[in-house]
Formats: C-alpha cells, sequence, structure tokens
C-alpha cells in the first residue's frame, strides 16, 4: 500500500460512499493506492486474509482513472419495517411521492440541519415483507446527504408513517444512476474491461 508524504504520513485508501452506521451493505466501495504494480488477483488474496469473517471481497479491478465517488450517483436500498403493515406504508409511500419537498432534520456535527429529502428520492415502492413491509428506495447521492433514516422521517413527515421497531436498513446497489431504466449501475464495468 502507498502512504502519503510528508511528516505523518497515512495509508493512501478511500472509503466511497460508505453505508451510514448500523445499516448492511452488499456494495461497499474503496479506492487503495499501491506503492507497487501488483497483480489484482494477488490484492484480493491479501486483502481476504487479513479481513475477519463475513467482510468479503467480491472484485478487485484496476482503475482506469478518474473518481469512484464520482461514478457513485445514487443507492438502492430495501428497509424491512417489521411492525409497519402494508397499507401503511403504501399510503405513506404515496403521500411522499406526491409532494415536491418533504422537510426533514438530522442532528449533524455542526448541529441541527434542515433540509428537503424528497428531491434525492428518485424510486420508491413499498411491498410485503415476511413480517410488516420492505420498502424499495433509490436515493441519489449529493449534498445534503439523504440516509434511509432520513427517508424515513420523510415518510413520517409527508405520511404519518410510525416506525416502533428499528428497520433493517440494507444497500443492495450503488453506482450510476439511469433514470431511463431505474437502474443503478456497475461503477467498475468501465474497468473491467
Amino acid at each position: 500500500m502507498a502512504y502519503s508524504s510528508g511528516f505523518n504520513p497515512h495509508p493512501r485508501i478511500s472509503y466511497a460512499g460508505a453505508a451510514p452506521t448500523g445499516s448492511a451493505s452488499e456494495a461497499e466501495y474503496l479506492e487503495i493506492a499501491l506503492a507497487q504494480v501488483v497483480d489484482p488477483a494477488d490484492v484480493h488474496a491479501a486483502l481476504d486474509e487479513a479481513l475477519p469473517d463475513g467482510l468479503d471481497v467480491l472484485d478487485v479491478v484496476v482503475s482506469g482513472g478518474g473518481s469512484l465517488s464520482d461514478r457513485l450517483e445514487a443507492s438502492r436500498w430495501q428497509i424491512v419495517l417489521t411492525d409497519v403493515p402494508l397499507a401503511d406504508a403504501e399510503a405513506a409511500v404515496e403521500a411522499f411521492r406526491v409532494q415536491e419537498e418533504v422537510t426533514v432534520e438530522r442532528m449533524t456535527k455542526k448541529g441541527l440541519r434542515t433540509f428537503n429529502c424528497r428531491a434525492a428520492v428518485v424510486a420508491l415502492a413499498a411491498g410485503a415483507a415476511e413480517q410488516g413491509s420492505m420498502l424499495d428506495v433509490v436515493i441519489r447521492q449529493g449534498t445534503p446527504s439523504v440516509r434511509p433514516d432520513d427517508v424515513l422521517a420523510g415518510l413520517k413527515a409527508a405520511g404519518g408513517l410510525q416506525v416502533g421497531a428499528p428497520p433493517l436498513q440494507r444497500r443492495l446497489a450503488q453506482g450510476p444512476w439511469d433514470e431511463a431504466t431505474g437502474h443503478v449501475g456497475d461503477p467498475l464495468i468501465d474497468d473491467r474491461g
């Protein structure tokens, strides 16, 4: 691994679009700068050996250039609401979707921040889960960063959604957003060539 220069060198590693604390994810990406050219399969094996069980490296590719974070335009999330009946979830989703703006608040390092979470939500649907209901949501990544819990706060503000049990939030994908197909693509597709 390459290290920065200067008085206090640190590893040159960058996490792009990291999931919020408490969320599961199947689509985390990071960039590692290397001090020399190494076969991606060797990097994959070394990372797998160093990481604990349950953290699996799926793929290692050589970057074709450009910023990985610029390729991560949207994230697709699955949010399971174990104590919310499907009819309640569907009604809240419909109330949210018809709004042009849904204002929510979140405490940040700089204090309480108010922002429109509706603008970042490009797709939202409710469906049945084994217990309760499930939301399928696509969130456009940008500033301010909108997280799944912000969407839940927006569903409460716009449609009165009441969530008691902690929701199970899992990111299924992140990458370029294709509005025509409604698909979150593979951000590494050009590097796999």
